[in-house]
């Protein structure tokens, strides 16, 4: 690695460069990721659009004495550069790599692990808090974004921020609005006649002089403080913060280095809670991440000289699976309303909203009220399908017990990216739902093996008359093809799709492949293995398990779920409610969290694949088997 990036080792080395030079680094720094993330996948346009401003940060701040905490952590790239992960940043995202989040485990420099947003203000008020409680000296600054601060938590920390008056610095990174000069120069002006320790002594003296004035002197202190409100709302952007208790700075082009170096040093001479504003492009310096940011906001591998995805197959997704028939169910329902909370192409709804405008609500990232907005619209009639990730969704449990099916209502919850995920890592495996969702009374659970199941379950989702859930897998389907007629799928009723004698598989969602190509292997092994598609999680088909397990030998349940409270659980429940005593073994995942890697890979580790299947079923039957090749259909 040569250049200026080659001899930043820690973020004091950005001390010895002058502002041409820091420019330089900015440009090989946006290189560097552009190059990475081609190759990885991951988030680039907000990571190019942070690269002046997290220079700006480590210049001004001593880390890691100072704490920064990064809001979601999706645009830490630069910050992972410049802190002594270069070497390994080729690792990005890769199994046994570094994250591309925040981590704790991972550098002294990552204050604080994040994933998911608008959690940056309460963790930075914490360190706050506790840094005064044990008398420490230095800064706290939370880097959060315009889009996270759609997030009710965020609020909530400002609120009580500004209550608590502590010295903290919110950095607002708004990459949607342009910045306009002449309020740019008058909001600066403001910014520093306020911060003034001599204009804030004058000003109380004014007052503490006309207080004394008897009867005349409090009146004109109300008038000129009626005037002064009047005159700050009509030039001051930032009064909303004002009025919760911060000081307001900016805004800042977050692309000028030395302009955002000077601003983050004069909040940390403020007093009390400021937020210094600063504007920013998504996708800076990368002509394709710029006019398309949204697509490149996270990205697969692609072609650096183009910008195109590259996608190994023509197979399509369960996301556009799920995109294409909720329009063709819409067509002839008009109840039905579209819901996202800020996803509104990562949930496959972007030709919804394109084709029915009226119908389609992006909410932000206000997941718990998407689904209260969701349970309003079912209680008055409709019926809403929000489009959420399984992740995300924990966000909104309080709502989905109390506002949805504590009233039976008919919410359809579509939950994307359930299982195993991959490249982002911990904080955004989908492998809880079955989970949490699980134990909710009236909630009804399903999940396809395949696409054409898919189509079916939705159009059953939407007729049924109660809240529902249907969880289905990240990345691409099986390929079958899909029926012209979509059916509507007893509730409760599983699939036997193999029979057998000697064991039997009970399999759920994704799932059911891996089980129909573990029996091929297992009848090649002189071992008859039953295969069937439990379609849904609750109500269970009691019937089909409780025959399955009073005339066979073994039998074996298989999630991408954790094993504790998941789907196997469920079985298991059932068995002892029902006396019987099956030899009954669950595979799933166990008691930790899954790491970063390709979800291909991820499954081999945990035995998610018909050769860690058949291995398993081995070893309980006392087998040995010395072959465990696929066998092809």
């Amino acid at each position: 690695m040569n250049g200026l990036l080659a001899m930043i080792k820690t973020p004091q080395d950005l001390r010895l460069l002058d502002n041409s030079q820091i420019n330089e680094l900015a440009g090989e720094i946006r290189q560097k990721i552009i190059e990475t993330v081609s190759e990885t996948g991951g988030h680039l346009a907000p990571n190019l659009g942070v690269v002046e401003l997290t220079l700006a940060l480590h210049r001004v701040f001593n880390l890691p004495q100072d704490k920064i905490i990064w809001d979601v952590g999706h645009q830490c790239y630069v910050h992972k550069l410049l802190t002594g992960r270069k070497e390994r940043f080729s690792t990005l995202r890769q199994y046994g790599g570094i994250s591309g989040f925040p981590r704790l485990i991972e550098s002294a420099y990552d204050s604080f692990g994040t994933g998911h947003s608008s959690t940056s203000i309460s963790a930075a008020l914490g360190f706050a808090i506790a840094r005064d409680y044990l008398k420490e000296k230095h800064s706290v600054a939370a880097v959060i974004g315009d889009g996270a601060m759609t997030g009710g938590l965020a609020f909530e920390a400002l609120n009580h921020a500004g209550h608590l008056k502590k010295d903290l610095i919110v950095v607002l990174n708004d990459n949607e609005m342009s910045i306009a000069p002449n309020v740019g120069a008058m909001s600066g002006y403001l910014s520093r006649i306020r911060t003034d320790p001599m204009y804030s002594r004058s000003k109380d003296e004014v007052e503490q002089l006309l207080l004394k004035i008897p009867n005349i002197g409090p009146k004109v202190l109300k008038v000129i403080d009626r005037l002064k409100d009047s005159f700050k709302y009509l030039v001051v952007p930032g009064m909303l913060f004002e009025e919760l208790g911060f000081t307001y700075l900016g805004p800042v082009d977050g692309h000028n280095y030395q302009a955002t170096v000077n601003l983050l040093k004069q909040a940390k001479t403020c007093k009390g809670p400021v937020l210094v504003h600063v504007q920013t492009q998504k996708g800076k310096g990368y002509l394709p991440a710029e006019s398309n940011a949204d697509k490149f906001h996270g990205v697969g591998p692609f072609k650096i000289e183009t910008g195109d995805v590259i996608n190994s197959t023509g197979t399509v997704t369960y996301t556009e699976v799920f995109g294409d028939i909720i329009v063709k169910l819409a067509e002839t329902d008009r109840r039905i309303q579209a819901i996202t909370a800020a996803m509104p192409d990562g949930t496959g709804l972007r030709k919804f909203a394109n084709i029915y405008p009226d119908r389609f609500f992006d909410v932000g990232i206000a997941e718990g009220h998407a689904v209260t907005l969701a349970a309003g619209m079912a209680c008055a009639g409709l019926k809403p399908v929000v489009a959420i990730y399984s992740t995300f969704l924990q966000r909104a449990y309080d709502q989905v017990i109390h506002d949805v099916c504590l009233q039976n209502l008919p919410v359809l919850f579509a939950v994307d990216r359930a299982g195993i995920v991959g490249d982002d890592g911990a904080t955004h495996q989908g492998l809880f739902d079955l989970s949490y969702l699980r134990p909710i009374p009236n909630l009804v659970i399903m999940s396809p093996k395949d696409e054409n199941e898919f189509q079916h379950m939705l159009n059953t989702a939407v007729k049924f008359q109660g809240p529902c859930a249907l969880r289905f897998p990240r990345g691409i389907g099986t390929g079958c093809v899909l029926d012209k007629e979509m059916k509507e799928l007893p509730i409760g009723q599983a699939e036997v799709v193999r029979k057998g004698k000697n064991i039997a598989i009970i399999a759920i969602g994704n799932m059911v492949k891996v089980a129909e190509d573990a029996a091929r292997i297992l009848a090649q092994q002189g071992v008859d293995a039953a295969v069937v598609n439990a379609r849904f999680i609750k109500p269970l088909d009691e019937k089909c398990i409780l025959d399955l397990a009073a005339n066979t030998n073994l039998l074996v349940t298989v999630e991408e779920n954790m094993l504790s409270g998941g789907f196997g659980s469920s079985v298991l429940e059932l068995l002892t409610a029902s006396g019987l005593k099956t030899r009954t073994h669950c595979i799933g995942i166990p008691d930790n969290f899954i790491e970063h890697g390709h979800p291909k890979l991820l499954r081999d580790i945990y035995g998610l694949t018909a050769e860690g299947l058949v291995k398993e079923i081995n070893m309980l039957l006392g087998y040995r088997s010395n072959t465990l090749k696929l066998i092809a259909d």
